[in-house]
């Protein structure tokens, strides 16, 4: 996008290359604003919520559960997003310019796929998790442990590394002559429809399907087991012990539920409008899109924030410095 100054001159990312591409223009006033909104606010939100998640699971042993673990997992993935790939974006969506050269940029791409497909697999093990928790209650501490959890976590990353890699290389984004199309300042990836097709259907078809059959089930488990404890309740029955535990169970699996559906809503119309290819698509939407993703990883503690006691009163000890305190980690932190 060509655009001209205040002299009529026109302004290269690169001044002294021929092939720089041009800079776009922006006023001082609106390029205050996005640094400011993209940098210090939403980078900084993402980072602080997330770490607030991390040191939370990490610090007290009550919350050394499977779910958390995974839970960890996708904090880690959002508190990497808010820290790498936040700023970078932002500084190429306010300067209009790509100034790290072709090797960053590919690296870049690794990192930004890399961290995509993660938070989705966290997001599919949540609902397996969920789907075992609701649906088979009684298989669940044979089936989902810690040690399993923590390889599938391990598994999740290194595929998720080894897939995007493998699909930057195919697409040789480490070979400038290949993009003759493209100037000196962009960073861009040019896949075919055929890689398209390929990468929608691992990255977006086959982890939205497993996940959402997995919570239709959950629900409509969930709605027998609300229907089965109510009518105890009316009938003066004494609740025991294991449904009280399923009901806890539900009540997990409906907050995870949302923080999957929150993800789902932002995730969707992107692959799906990223698919058609941005000569159909403006480049306006597809950003807008993109960053709706990142503003998503910001939301995850505040939904953890509204729903789980536990998150609240871990916030409070952190804040206040109470985990410095000898045995702090042994605190049962579903009572305070």
């Amino acid at each position: 996008m060509a655009y001209e100054t205040e002299d009529h001159d026109t302004q290269y990312c690169f001044p002294a290359i021929n092939s720089s591409c041009i800079k776009g223009k922006r006023s001082r006033h609106e390029y205050n604003i996005m640094y400011v909104f993209f940098f210090s606010l939403l980078s900084a939100w993402t980072v602080f919520l997330n770490l607030l998640v991390i040191i939370s699971i990490s610090h007290f042993k009550k919350l050394h559960t499977p779910t958390n673990l995974i839970i960890l997992s996708l904090a880690m993935a959002d508190l990497l997003i808010g820290l790498i790939v936040m700023p970078i974006e932002a500084n190429r969506l306010i300067d209009m310019c790509w100034y790290f050269g072709d090797t960053f940029c590919g690296l870049f791409m690794i990192i930004m796929g890399l961290l995509g497909s993660t938070s989705i697999s966290n997001l599919v093990l949540i609902a397996v998790d969920r789907y075992v928790a609701v649906c088979h209650p009684l298989l669940y501490p044979q089936k989902i442990t810690m040690t399993k959890t923590l390889v599938s976590i391990c598994l999740c990353w290194f595929f998720s590394s080894a897939y995007n890699t493998a699909f930057i290389i195919s697409n040789k984004y480490f070979d400038p002559s290949s993009r003759t199309d493209e100037c000196y300042g962009e960073c861009t990836l040019t896949v075919s429809f055929t890689f398209r097709v390929i990468d929608e259907i691992y990255s977006f078809l086959l982890p939205c399907t497993v996940i959402i059959t997995a919570y239709l089930r959950i629900f409509y488990v969930v709605n027998q087991q609300v229907k089965v404890i109510n009518s105890m309740m009316k009938s003066g029955k004494c609740v025991m012990e294991s449904s009280v535990r399923r009901k806890s169970e539900s009540k997990a699996a409906l907050t995870l539920g949302i923080i999957v559906t929150a993800y789902l809503l932002c995730f969707i119309p992107y692959y799906i409008l990223s698919l058609i290819g941005t000569t159909v698509i403006s480049s306006t939407t597809m950003t807008f899109l993109l960053w709706t993703l990142y503003i998503n990883t910001g939301l995850n503690p505040l939904i953890y924030a509204l729903f789980y006691s536990w998150f609240k009163i871990s916030v409070k000890h952190i804040l206040t410095l109470k985990i410095l305190e000898p045995a702090s980690s042994l605190i049962d932190i579903f009572t305070g």
